[in-house]
């Protein structure tokens, strides 16, 4: 397993509230070897054998911190400076990575699930109180503090990536354009591959 996935890996606790859960999950040498025949019939990816954590809603895994999926937000973590703004929670895998960065000054963070602020930002809180600032509402309505620029705009906020999400990553792209020096969607570039 490469470096940078066990230096993201979260450690956020298991728990639950409601409808959310946190909790760890074990990929077997098995259960690896099989995804790895699969990825290759079908050109996908596998996770490797290990222990990883996930976020799950009403039983369904919204995101984990297996390799990909923190591949998956590697982008924004190296770009990431100044004020940063992440549009989803989720498990906190971008979320940790980017507070590690020293020339990230502070890091504001948007999640509609109160369940999920609940389970996962307060791990972090304590971790980097005066760099952090969670704040429940919905990335589509929020309205960032007149006068601030971000270094980097981060939109997760999707469960399952299909190309019906493209126009709401639009959306979101056209509402920060003009108020950050980079931004970037989940999954974005994938889908406008998939569906050409």
């Amino acid at each position: 397993m490469v470096n940078w996935h066990l230096k993201y890996q979260v450690t956020v606790p298991e728990g639950k509230i409601g409808d959310w859960t946190v909790k760890r999950f074990i990929v077997s040498a098995k259960n690896e070897q099989l995804e790895r025949l699969r990825a290759i019939m079908y050109r996908g990816r596998y996770t490797p054998a290990g222990t990883y954590t996930g976020l799950y809603h009403k039983g369904h895994i919204i995101m984990s911190d297996t390799p990909d999926e923190i591949r998956d937000h590697l982008g924004a973590v190296r770009v990431a400076k100044g004020q940063v703004l992440i549009n989803g929670l989720g498990l906190g895998v971008v979320l940790k990575a980017i507070l590690e960065k020293p020339e990230v000054e502070h890091v504001t963070v948007i999640e509609k699930a109160p369940e999920v602020i609940e389970l996962v930002s307060k791990h972090y809180a304590h971790l980097h109180k005066s760099r952090l600032t969670v704040v429940q509402d919905d990335a589509f309505t929020f309205k960032p503090p007149k006068g601030i620029r971000y270094g980097a705009v981060w939109h997760d906020i999707w469960d399952d990536l299909c190309t019906d999400n493209l126009p709401e990553m639009t959306k979101l792209l056209r509402k920060y354009g003009k108020r950050c020096d980079w931004q970037g969607c989940w999954g974005k570039d994938w889908l406008k591959a998939w569906s050409r």
